[in-house]
C-alpha cells in the first residue's frame, strides 16, 4: 500500500486509526524536524493523541492539568518566545470554557498557536450536552486572525495539522472522537487552507459540507444519481474561515441549488458562512441550511444521532429530494449585474 507522506504509517492504517491519533502521529512527525514546536494539553494527553508528541519529546510538553484557560496563556507566552505550541484539548473546553483567553491572550495578539480540537461536533455522543460542541464554528470564526479547519477525516487531518504551521496566526482544527472512516485513498491530492476540494461534480444541486458530512454527502450523491438520475456536485469546505467564495458562487451559477451540511448548530456555522457569502454576492437561489436546527443534541452513540438527526447518507438524500421541489427566481442576465 502507498505510504502516507511524510508520516511512518500506511493509508491502510489509516482506515483503521481516528483522526486524533493520526494527528498524534503527524505532530511527533513534524517535531523531529522543528524544534519549535511544543505540545501542550489539559490533562488530555490520551485522549486527544498528542501522548505521541509527549511520549517522543517530553521536555517540548507541557500537561497543565485541567485548567483549560491556563493552558492557552501558556501557550500564548510560549508564541511570544519564539515556539510554536499546539494546545489540545476537547472542543468544548477550547471554545467554550477558554474562550477569552483563546479570544484575548492568542487571537488579539495574532499569535501562531495550534490549536486541536477533538471531541468535536456530536462525536462523543453518549456523553452528553456538556461534552458536545455544535457551537464551536459560530465562536471561532467570528474571532479575528482565527483560521478555522474541520477536515474530512484522517487523512485529511494529516494534511491539516501540516499546513497550519505555515499560517502565521492561531489555527482551529476541529476533529472527531471515534472513528472516522476514510474519505481520501491517499494523500495524492492538492490541499490548500482556503481552497475547497470538489468531491464529485454535478448541475442539478450542489452539497457543501465539512467534516464527517464530507463521507455521507459523497455516497448520498451516489445513490441519487442511481436511483433519481441526479448530477450532485460535493464541495468539501474543510476551511470554515478564510471560506473558498469562489467555490461558493461557482456552485450558485452552474446548479441554483444550494444545501449545506454540518455537524454543529445551523445558526453561526458554516451554513451562515455560506449564505453570506451568496447573499453578498447578490445572486438568487434555492438555499437550506442542514444540521442542529437550533437544539441541543440527545444523548446517544454518535453513529446513532448521525442517523437521528438526518446527517447520514440516507438523511441527506432526504433533503436533496425535498431541496429538488423548490422554486428559484430564474435570472439569464446574471453577466449583467
Amino acid at each position: 500500500m502507498p505510504v502516507v507522506t511524510g508520516a511512518t504509517w500506511t493509508c491502510y492504517d489509516s482506515a483503521t486509526m481516528t483522526a486524533r491519533e493520526i494527528y498524534g502521529r503527524t505532530l511527533a512527525e513534524m517535531g523531529k524536524a522543528n524544534d519549535k514546536i511544543v505540545g501542550l494539553t489539559a490533562d488530555l494527553a490520551m485522549t486527544t493523541a498528542i501522548v505521541h508528541f509527549a511520549e517522543a519529546f517530553p521536555d517540548r510538553f507541557f500537561n497543565v492539568g485541567i485548567a483549560e484557560q491556563n493552558m492557552f496563556g501558556i501557550a500564548a507566552g510560549l508564541a511570544k518566545t519564539g515556539f510554536i505550541p499546539f494546545a489540545s484539548t476537547m472542543a468544548v473546553f477550547a471554545s467554550l470554557r477558554a474562550g477569552e483567553q483563546v479570544r484575548t491572550d492568542i487571537a488579539y495578539q495574532n499569535l501562531p498557536v495550534k490549536i486541536i480540537a477533538t471531541h468535536s461536533g456530536i462525536s462523543f455522543g453518549h456523553a452528553g450536552v456538556t461534552h458536545h460542541c455544535t457551537e464551536d464554528f459560530s465562536i471561532m470564526r467570528s474571532i479575528a486572525n482565527m483560521t478555522v479547519i474541520a477536515p474530512a477525516d484522517g487523512i485529511e487531518t494529516s494534511k491539516a495539522v501540516r499546513a497550519c504551521i505555515d499560517v502565521p496566526g492561531p489555527v482551529y482544527i476541529r476533529i472527531g472522537r471515534g472513528f472516522e472512516p476514510p474519505v481520501y485513498e491517499d494523500e495524492n491530492y492538492d490541499f490548500e487552507i482556503g481552497k475547497a476540494s470538489i468531491m464529485r461534480d454535478g448541475s442539478d444541486l450542489a452539497i457543501i459540507c465539512c467534516g464527517i458530512a464530507v463521507l455521507q454527502s459523497v455516497q448520498a450523491a451516489a445513490t441519487l444519481k442511481e436511483q433519481d438520475g441526479l448530477s450532485v456536485r460535493v464541495i468539501n469546505m474543510h476551511t470554515i474561515k478564510p471560506i473558498d467564495r469562489e467555490a461558493i458562487l461557482s456552485a450558485v451559477m452552474d446548479t441554483r441549488r444550494i444545501l449545506t451540511i454540518e455537524e454543529h448548530n445551523i445558526i453561526g456555522g458554516l451554513g451562515d458562512a455560506v449564505a453570506s457569502v451568496i447573499a453578498e454576492s447578490g445572486k438568487g437561489c434555492a438555499f437550506r441550511k442542514h444540521g442542529l436546527q437550533d437544539l441541543f443534541a440527545t444523548i446517544g452513540y454518535a453513529e446513532d444521532l448521525y442517523s437521528f438527526y438526518g446527517l447520514d447518507a440516507n438523511g441527506i438524500v432526504s433533503k436533496v429530494r425535498e431541496m429538488m421541489n423548490l422554486e428559484y427566481e430564474a435570472d439569464e442576465n446574471w453577466e449583467d449585474d
